[in-house]
């Protein structure tokens, strides 16, 4: 039975791209996936049956490497976080939340920073270029790679096509921060739909509604997703939320505490290297946050 992976699904159809290279078939799946509970997703290698017509039946879902849920995607094994420095403003609280669930899926992470080209616009130019370079510092410290890039000029393109080349990668951050537009600027022709900025809520317009597979020129897969803003930390375990935090690992067991949660606990590791500066402020501040909100979501859910 040939394989595939599943390029997009769209409407109750899969569309199934061989592994030897032929057109795209549009594939039903088989009834007893929903008899298993098992839907087919974005990503995924399956085998397929051929009914003719450019039109097959998914027959069978592989084992998966990965699996996310929000975006619906198997197999990635690259998360591109997407955030603009300009319209909307860079934000570092949903930049570490995006952080926190690709780390709880064991993704490999590349941050990329949009709109460089319109920093000049911006009502205070000095302060974003600042708020740029302190992200590149603290996320690169960390471990981050990131990428700055204009659409627009072309800049920061190529690095770009370098790390994607070979990877299975889902892009991911809000709207409006250029997703779709970066994608177009990557694949010549592509002409994927793209959105105004709201200048009332200072954010985009969700222009991609479905999951796709984009083939990348040089090599790589892609995800376009539907932006969003909001992400919970529900299905995730509080030790999940402190270990997704890379600096705090290599500390954490030097807490006096087993499961220590690093905020109130007497000889914390992590709570004293950020007294001393070793942690930023601003990751050990997102770290309470989000485990108060984990707390919270437990409580209401």
């Amino acid at each position: 039975m040939p394989e595939g992976i599943i390029v997009k699904a769209l409407s109750g159809y899969y569309f199934v791209q061989p592994a030897d290279g032929g057109g795209i078939l549009r594939c039903r799946a088989r009834g007893v996936f929903k008899l298993r509970g098992v839907s087919p997703l974005v990503g995924d290698r399956v085998r397929f049956e051929t009914s003719g017509g450019g039109e097959g039946t998914v027959r069978e879902v592989l084992p998966r490497t990965t699996e996310l849920v929000r975006p619906p995607v198997a197999n990635a094994d690259l998360a591109v976080l997407v955030f603009s420095v300009v319209r909307p403003e860079l934000n570092l609280t949903l930049l570490d939340k995006f952080l926190v669930h690709v780390e709880a899926k064991r993704l490999d992470a590349l941050i990329v920073f949009t709109k460089i080209d319109a920093i000049g616009e911006a009502p205070e130019p000095a302060r974003v270029r600042e708020q740029l370079e302190h992200a590149c510092r603290l996320y690169g410290s960390i471990g981050y790679p990131t990428v700055r890039t204009s659409a627009l000029k072309g800049d920061g393109l190529d690095e770009l096509h370098g790390r994607l080349a070979g990877r299975v990668a889902v892009l991911a951050g809000q709207s409006g921060v250029g997703k779709s537009t970066l994608l177009n600027a990557l694949v010549p022709g592509l002409a994927l739909e793209t959105g105004e900025i709201s200048e009332r809520l200072g954010r985009g317009r969700h222009t991609t509604r479905h999951v796709e597979l984009i083939r990348l020129p040089g090599g790589g897969l892609v995800a376009d997703t539907p932006g969003f803003s909001q992400l919970d930390f529900r299905e995730l375990g509080v030790d999940d939320i402190g270990e997704a935090f890379r600096e705090f690992r290599p500390l954490a067991a030097e807490c006096r505490f087993r499961g220590c949660t690093h905020l109130s606990e007497p000889d914390c590791a992590v709570r004293a290297a950020a007294e001393r500066g070793e942690v930023a402020d601003s990751r050990y501040r997102h770290y309470a946050e989000f485990l108060a909100e984990w707390k919270e979501s437990r409580r209401r859910y």
